[in-house]
């Protein structure tokens, strides 16, 4: 189910991307191609943290210090399932269902498109998690 929260989500991962991928481009002019990868991905990361913070989770009840200790720790499990994801696909199951051509784009896309899910629950209920209310 498609909820609202959930499509700011996407477009303020989409946004994210978006800083990530022109960023590096821009610091590639002033630097080498590794070090604008990795100042792209933290640009990305910074976007990503602050719009989630800002519009998509906006009730959030914990600390900034929690709020960015999760948000990098949800991060990290989504590259961790992005790349098993994408090596089981490649290695085994695309090879085994037949598939030669295009494999390893095709590993990559359903590993990338896996981690959304899992990265909206763990950035909803640990992230930035609702203010608890007690009595």
């Amino acid at each position: 189910m498609m909820t609202q929260q959930f499509l700011k989500f996407l477009v303020a991962g989409g946004i994210a991307a978006v800083a990530n991928f022109g960023s590096r481009i821009a610091l590639s002019h002033w630097m080498h191609y590794i070090p604008a990868i990795i100042i792209a991905y933290l640009i990305g990361m910074v976007t990503a943290f602050v719009l989630n913070r800002l519009f998509v989770f906006e009730g959030a009840g914990n600390t900034l210090g929690n709020q960015v200790g999760w948000f990098i720790l949800v991060n990290l499990a989504a590259v961790v399932q992005t790349l098993a994801i994408s090596l089981l696909l490649a290695d085994y199951l695309l090879p085994a269902m037949d598939v030669r051509a295009h494999t390893e784009t095709i590993a990559h896309g359903v590993g990338v498109l896996v981690p959304v899910v899992t990265s909206y629950l763990g950035h909803k209920h640990l992230s930035f998690r609702a203010a608890t209310h007690h009595r």
